[in-house]
Formats: C-alpha cells, sequence, structure tokens
C-alpha cells in the first residue's frame, strides 16, 4: 500500500481559509475535505499531475481541490514548500463542472468573479461540454449515474484528452464487502449534511472499473486511497493510450 503523508496544518489553513467569505459551513467542509482526504495529499505527494496544462474537475463541489493547488504555489513561492515533495503544479486553467448550486455559489465567493485560473459552472457532467483538456479529475461522484451513463461520460472524457492524457478518478470497491458498505454509509452521510438528496447508486467491482476504462481506451493503475478510514476507496490513475482509437 502506498503511503500518504498527511498535508501540513499550514497548508490546510491557508486553502480552507479562502472560504471564510462563503460562510461558516463553507470554510469548515473545506477545511475536513482538504485535511482529510487522503486523495488530495497523494496527488500533491505523488506528483501525479502535470507541470503544466488545463485541468477539468468533473463534480468538483465547492472547489476545495482548487483551493489546496492555489495554496500549495503560494507556499511554494514563499520557500515554505517541503524540499522532499514534488513542485506543486502550475495549471494554465482550472475549470470545475458541479451539478449544485448552491456549491458553485460557495465556489464564487470563495474564488471571486473572473479570477484569472480557475472557474467553477453549474452544470451535469452528463451534458456539459467538456472541451479539450489535458487532466480530467472525478472524486467519488461515478457511482450516482448508472452503468450506461457512465460509460458515455467516460468516453466523452477519452474524447476531450490528447494522447498520453490523465484521467485520475476515485471509486469505491463494490467487490470489498464491509468496508465497503461502511463507505456507502459515510457517502450517504456526507451528502445529506450537504443539503443534496440521496440518488440510487450504481456501484462496480474494482475488476470491473478497470475492464470498463480499458475498454474506453485507457491505460489504468490503481492504488488504495482510503487514508487511514476503514473504506474500499480505491485512486484509479488512467492515461489515453497513444494507439487507441477514439472512443465509440
Amino acid at each position: 500500500m502506498t503511503s500518504v503523508p498527511a498535508l501540513s496544518r499550514a497548508l490546510v489553513d491557508a486553502a480552507s481559509a479562502r472560504f471564510r467569505p462563503a460562510g461558516r459551513f463553507a470554510y469548515h467542509y473545506a477545511r475536513g475535505k482538504i485535511g482529510g482526504d487522503a486523495a488530495f495529499a497523494a496527488l500533491l505527494h505523488q506528483g501525479m499531475l502535470p507541470a503544466r496544462g488545463r485541468w477539468l474537475d468533473l463534480g468538483c463541489g465547492q472547489g476545495s481541490l482548487f483551493a489546496l493547488v492555489l495554496a500549495a504555489q503560494e507556499q511554494q513561492a514563499r520557500g515554505e514548500w517541503p524540499g522532499d515533495w514534488p513542485a506543486p503544479p502550475q495549471p494554465l486553467h482550472m475549470r470545475g463542472v458541479e451539478l449544485m448550486p448552491r456549491d458553485v455559489q460557495r465556489a464564487a465567493q470563495a474564488f471571486g468573479v473572473g479570477h484569472p485560473v480557475v472557474r467553477v459552472e453549474q452544470g451535469d457532467m452528463n451534458q456539459a461540454d467538456f472541451g479539450q483538456c489535458d487532466v480530467v479529475t472525478i472524486f467519488d461522484a461515478l457511482h450516482y449515474f448508472d452503468h450506461e451513463r457512465q460509460r458515455k461520460v467516460l468516453q466523452r472524457i477519452h474524447a476531450a484528452l490528447a494522447p498520453g492524457g490523465l484521467f485520475i478518478t476515485r471509486i469505491g470497491d463494490a467487490g470489498a464487502g464491509l468496508p465497503f458498505q461502511l463507505s456507502q454509509w459515510v457517502d450517504r452521510v456526507v451528502t445529506w449534511t450537504r443539503g443534496h438528496r440521496m440518488p440510487p447508486l450504481y456501484c462496480r467491482s474494482i475488476a470491473d472499473w478497470r475492464a470498463l476504462l480499458v475498454s474506453v481506451g485507457f491505460e489504468v493503475s490503481s492504488q488504495p486511497m482510503s487514508g487511514a478510514l476503514p473504506f474500499a476507496n480505491v485512486l484509479l490513475v488512467c492515461r489515453v493510450r497513444d494507439n487507441a482509437p477514439p472512443a465509440a
């Protein structure tokens, strides 16, 4: 299992402070998400993201991950970035698509109007135009719509990425037994506390997710990504195969 060290308190403080103008809930949610999500720390510690490029985050919520990247850049500029971590990415553009209007409003209050790098817009990833990008991320959202729409979204992501483009997603392994059931229960609680209705869930085993992604045209690697929690979360790091035909 790959070890993911925790983000520093100073980095969590700086990233979550951006959400103070959006209210207490947005601020405290950001603190919990940024400080407690092992995937966020892994992206930075393992240098998964390219140094530059166009980034699309689908189901981005209020943009907590964007705030983390910006805070990491600022920390590096002040000479406070850990010397044994890769330099934080410097995306040319970070665009988020989020279904829930309240989260989009919180993002607008956090980043302001006309931010030079960040744009969070309201939309459904099943309908939104993905454009062309270098990196696409989806964390804990694919299981909210049925298997056919999952395939269509993944095909559209593949089409939006150039050869070698990167798609990173975290999923729950439905074949993992009790840890998976526990993670689903927590997912429902978090969704409810954010003021959202809980839709039916369409989950797959890790083997089925890998098979689907390979059939779409990705090369896939995986690593456990639950942090210290007894869940069944897995991070899938997918690259567009150079010789892959366009997804049908």
